[in-house]
């Protein structure tokens, strides 16, 4: 005795009901797989639970690249029969289109941050951190490039520098060149003078810490 149809309504008792979206579920995917594989499809499921809870599927890497295919064909479709449609309909439908992408893109958000991570599957996680790994060598190689970039920009700044100081120690040695011997003298005498000026607070500090030791 065969089983008899089974009347398509809303199941009123919540257990029931998300033991029925489970093993539907399963079977919706698996559908999805078979006929991916068999026919060569490409294929994108998305599936929102009652409490919100996103289920997709994708045969490619990721389902964004499905959905892009999807809305540059549905896109196409309305701009062939977009003069028949009244222009709010064609508003309504940019407005939910544009929505279902953002709550996407904040989704893929939440992911890169580590989060919401149980709603993908196996394949979903791999492809995940396919694109954190590649996402962490181009930082990683961006920040290498400013490294060297700052380390030649200090290299530069010291040659400068270097290159400076040499020419003011040039013109002062011309500038000594210039002077009379009893400038020279004078000038020499006024450097002896800052030495010893420099020196006596020295020998001073020397002799009273002698002196302390010795007490």
């Amino acid at each position: 005795m065969g089983r008899g149809r089974v009347e398509l309504k809303r199941i009123e008792n919540k257990i029931n009901r998300q033991v029925t979206f489970s093993k539907r579920r399963s079977g919706l995917l698996k559908k999805a797989r078979e006929i991916s594989v068999l026919c060569d499809a490409d294929v994108a499921l998305i599936v929102f639970s009652t409490k919100g809870k996103l289920l997709d599927y994708s045969n490619q890497p990721c389902t964004e690249r499905i959905l892009e295919r999807y809305e540059r064909y549905s896109y196409a479709e309305r701009q062939l029969v977009g003069d028949d449609q009244p222009p709010n309909e064609n508003w309504v439908i940019e407005h939910e289109k544009l929505k279902a992408r953002v709550e996407v893109l904040q989704r893929n958000q939440r992911n890169f941050m580590g989060e919401d991570l149980d709603s993908l599957n196996l394949r979903g996680l791999q492809s995940l951190e396919q694109q954190l790994d590649s996402a962490l060598k181009h930082i990683r190689s961006r920040k290498n490039q400013a490294m060297n970039e700052s380390i030649s920009e200090l290299q530069k700044k010291d040659r400068t520098l270097r290159e400076h100081n040499n020419l003011l120690s040039k013109k002062i040695k011309e500038k000594e060149k210039e002077l009379t011997p009893q400038e020279q003298e004078g000038l020499q005498n006024n450097m002896d003078v800052s030495s010893v000026l420099v020196t006596q607070p020295l020998e001073s500090l020397t002799i009273g810490l002698v002196s302390f030791c010795d007490v």
